[in-house]
């Protein structure tokens, strides 16, 4: 067999861009999926739950429970609405009109003033209970807050407990979520099109043809990925810009550290794209395997939505096997908290080991299927 020839390897990647160009579908999701994914993802996801309907019923209706109602609506994530009785509040929770009730008694500040301790009743609508937790982390600040404005003369504490927020001092969802789309677009482009690839050449017959020429294995797979590597990066690129330029995502680590992990978590997904190309022979097969082997992992268990700290320790142990995974803690870190190369050892090794194992495997799979 002849000695590999980078010509060779370069007309297969030839044709393969024109495979592209002519491909409607592969055309638009490489150019438009990630600008499509990063804004509509950009603006939709909010972790920080606002505009919360809350449904007041005030029976003392004195200067204090006035004032414990002003925190509620000035906070930002409040708006008061109020009910004439408790069972109103409870209605308008059944029927969605509100996601939390306040009841205030009546002698509210008379026991207040006394000294006796005073308390108000919050109800929650617990059917979502993803929005749970937020809103009580919110009525525990507000709590202080309130604390202080309406017992302003109480003397004031000796000390003070300020928080600071590092990395993200906004907590601004599109910080976390836009860096964490690099892994989950790049998911998609490159295991979902080079899954299609080779199998696209078996349906059509063209693969007997390819292999009645003197091409080796390893010039097939160079031009057959090439094109899908230089869209991934692309995609990269566009989603950098787009977080920079629209959203106002920082970067403060160091770009050659994420290009290389992106780089790594391209070629491991190419090749596993490559792998269920080879393994199906059938472009709609290699969709519903790409599917669920690289888009779902990716979205559900690489750490983009859900803590991979709070999963079970089966599962957590499970999502090491992932490329996504790894390439998560890179792209968030280098992004927001600027980590480098030395305290990414982990995640970097992690990538490497499976592109190491994925590419041996596709490769030697496609060696037999060419040479039985």
């Amino acid at each position: 067999m002849k000695e590999f020839s980078l010509r060779r390897a370069l007309a297969i990647a030839k044709k393969e861009v024109f495979h592209i160009l002519r491909d409607p579908f592969t055309l638009g999701a490489a150019l438009g999926l990630p600008i499509f994914m990063v804004v509509i993802f950009g603006m939709a996801i909010e972790f920080n739950v606002k505009n919360i309907v809350l449904s007041v019923s005030d029976f003392d209706q004195s200067q204090s429970s006035r004032r414990l109602q002003e925190v509620f609506g000035s906070s930002g994530y409040f708006i008061v609405n109020h009910a004439e009785s408790p069972d109103k509040s409870i209605e308008k929770l059944i029927s969605e009109n509100a996601r939390a009730a306040l009841i205030i008694p009546p002698y509210f500040e008379r026991d207040l003033l006394a000294e006796r301790g005073s308390s108000a009743q919050i109800l929650l609508d617990g059917s979502d209970s993803s929005t749970v937790t937020p809103i009580l982390g919110y009525i525990g600040s507000i709590q202080t807050i309130a604390a202080s404005r309406i017992a302003d003369d109480n003397p004031v504490s000796p000390y003070e407990i300020r928080s600071r927020y590092l990395f993200n001092p906004e907590l601004n969802s599109r910080w976390f979520v836009i860096p964490g789309l690099n892994v989950l677009i790049m998911g998609i482009l490159s295991v979902l099109l080079t899954s299609l690839t080779v199998a696209r050449e078996y349906e059509n017959g063209s693969m007997e043809l390819l292999l009645s020429t003197p091409v080796q294995p390893l010039e097939i797979i160079i031009g057959k990925l090439t094109p899908y590597g230089v869209m991934g990066i692309i995609a990269v690129a566009m989603i950098y810009l787009i977080a920079r330029l629209i959203f106002g995502v920082p970067f403060i680590g160091n770009h050659l550290v994420f290009g290389l992990g992106a780089l790594i978590f391209l070629v491991a997904y190419l090749a596993q794209g490559l792998l269920i190309s080879v393994t199906t022979r059938n472009q709609q097969v290699a969709m519903q395997i790409a599917m669920m082997t690289g888009m779902l992992p990716t979205q559900l268990l690489s750490g983009f939505i859900f803590p991979i700290e709070s999963m079970p320790a089966f599962v957590q142990y499970f999502t090491m096997i992932l490329p996504a995974r790894w390439f998560m803690e890179i792209s968030r870190d280098t992004f927001l908290k600027g980590t480098g190369f030395i305290s990414l050892s982990i995640p970097f090794i992690g990538l490497m080991l499976f592109c190491f194992i994925i590419i041996m495997i596709g490769t030697r799979r496609f060696k037999r299927d060419l040479e039985p």
